[in-house]
């Protein structure tokens, strides 16, 4: 799943994960949210940092409170990079941070290694 509010952004992301795997998108975490309570749970979360309705560690904080999503491996995409965002962003539950501007290829890589999969 990818849950970004960057329209641009939103559809790189779906276009180059969407080449190798299914993915369900959402526009903020709130939107996400709301699908992963009618959804199988994706196998993955990529998620930004400042989106409206909800952020993403508030989603991230959410899901990992909750029994059905608490294992789902968490992904931060952000503009925040400072070391203190890096922290709050690894104890919501991510199980990688990268800032933005990013390299596809580096997003991927992480990808494939939590899905253990080579792609």
């Amino acid at each position: 799943m990818v849950v970004e509010d960057d329209p641009a952004i939103r559809e790189m992301l779906v276009r180059s994960l969407g080449a190798n795997y299914r993915v369900y998108q959402a526009s903020d975490g709130q939107e996400a949210l709301e699908a992963l309570r009618v959804l199988e749970p994706p196998d993955l979360i990529v998620v930004d940092v400042m989106m409206p309705r909800m952020d993403g560690l508030t989603l991230a904080r959410t899901l990992k409170g909750e029994h059905r999503t608490k294992t789902i491996p968490i992904v931060f995409l952000t503009g925040l990079d400072s070391a203190k965002d890096v922290v709050q962003g690894i104890n919501a539950g991510a199980r990688h941070y990268l800032t933005k501007p990013f390299k596809i290829q580096d997003l991927m890589g992480k990808v494939s290694k939590l899905l253990g999969k080579n792609s």
